[in-house]
């Protein structure tokens, strides 16, 4: 396996233990009789600020794996593994982990600086794959 799609790998792992960060207290906060249901009304309260936060940066994270697994396929299919492609992979999915906890403290603008270091390392794969 290369290195791209080990870091992909794990990048999946994460999103399952971003859900569970989410999951968890959402489950707690709003009960397993409304979170269970098909949510055609609104929760009956609010989620707590933590809980908030974990859900948001999960759906920013099935965001941002869209196009990191568009570059790792690039990279992989068309045989384009390169010692930068390969660092660009492993400091998307360290910005990724970064993310979670700065997200959880509400860190500004650290947080958004983080999400750019892996955005532009996902955009390096890409270009470093077509040159």
């Amino acid at each position: 396996m290369t290195p791209e799609l080990t870091a992909l790998a794990l990048a999946g792992l994460l999103q399952v233990v971003q859900y569970a960060l989410f999951a968890i207290p959402a489950n707690r906060e709003l009960g397993t009789g409304y979170t269970s249901s098909p949510r055609d009304t609104p929760p009956p309260r609010p989620l707590s600020i933590f809980t908030g936060r974990m859900q948001r940066a999960l759906n920013n994270h099935f965001e941002a794996l869209i196009l990191f697994t568009l570059a790792v396929a690039v990279v992989t299919l068309g045989k384009q593994s390169s010692a930068v492609t390969q660092y660009a992979a492993w400091t998307y999915l360290a910005a990724r982990l970064l993310y979670i906890p700065a997200y959880a403290a509400g860190l500004r603008p650290w947080r958004s600086a983080i999400w750019a270091v892996g955005f532009f390392a996902t955009v390096t794969m890409i270009v470093a794959a077509l040159i």
